[in-house]
């Protein structure tokens, strides 16, 4: 590996699922404004929309996820047009 070409600041981050509130940590060099306490350690707190707890094609669900209602605006836009 070449010198210093990599960030120094690798840390333990906590990254967090808002759809399910699954957490993992691993280390990261994002930044970020909050910070949890898990078992006595504070780590700064990364919250993601989705994650590979949450996804379908990791699940095995069909679960659709739709947070400002973007499937039925297209429904209610091109969903019941017929074919020519």
């Amino acid at each position: 590996m070449k010198k210093g070409i990599h960030p120094e600041n690798y840390r333990p981050v906590v990254f967090k699922d808002m759809s399910n509130d699954d957490t993992f940590i691993t280390r990261s060099t994002i930044n970020a404004k909050d910070t949890i306490v898990i078992d006595g350690v504070e780590y700064p707190l990364v919250k993601v929309e989705i994650s590979n707890t949450s996804h379908p094609f990791y699940t095995g669900k069909s679960k659709l996820v739709d947070t400002a209602g973007r499937v039925d605006k297209f429904m209610s836009r091109y969903g019941n047009r017929k074919k020519k």
